[in-house]
C-alpha cells in the first residue's frame, strides 16, 4: 500500500508514475495498492509534519555545501518518539522526457477501486491471474 501526495511526479494523473509501479509489481510479483491525497489535502501527509520539522532542526540553517553533506545531517535526524531518518544519494540517471503512451497505459493492470478510482488504484502485475 502506497499512500501518495496527488501532484508533482507521483501524481495520480502520471503515465509514467503508474508504468514505473507496473514494473515495480512485476518484479516483486504481488499487487500495489496506490491511495493518493485528493488535490489540495498533502498537508494531511503525516509523515511529512512528523519527520520534515525534525530535519530542519538538525539542520539548525547551517549550509548545505554538498549533497554528501545534505545525506549526513539528514541521516543524523532522529524524532523524539525514536524516529531515524535514514538518507542515501542516489545517483541514478533517469531518462527524462520519456512518454507513456495510450496503448502502454491500455495494457496496464489497473483496476480502479469504487471509491474515487481516479485517486485509489490497485496495479496488478502481468504474471497475475485476472
Amino acid at each position: 500500500m502506497i499512500g501518495a501526495d496527488g501532484g508533482g511526479s507521483k501524481a495520480s494523473r502520471s503515465r509514467a508514475w503508474k508504468a514505473n509501479l507496473l514494473e515495480r509489481a512485476d518484479e516483486i510479483g504481488i499487487a500495489i495498492t496506490v491511495s493518493h491525497y485528493p488535490p489540495g489535502t498533502s498537508q494531511w501527509n503525516r509523515v511529512e509534519h512528523r519527520l520534515f520539522s525534525f530535519i530542519s532542526l538538525t539542520w539548525k540553517g547551517q549550509p548545505l555545501w554538498n549533497y554528501q553533506c545534505v545525506i549526513h545531517r539528514m541521516g543524523a535526524t532522529r524524532t523524539r518518539s525514536g524516529l531515524q531518518v535514514k538518507a542515501v544519494l542516489d545517483t541514478t540517471r533517469y531518462k527524462t522526457g520519456v512518454k507513456i503512451s495510450d496503448e502502454q497505459i491500455d495494457k496496464q493492470r489497473i483496476r480502479g477501486h469504487q471509491f474515487h478510482p481516479e485517486w485509489n488504484y490497485t496495479i496488478l502485475p502481468r504474471t497475475a491471474k485476472l
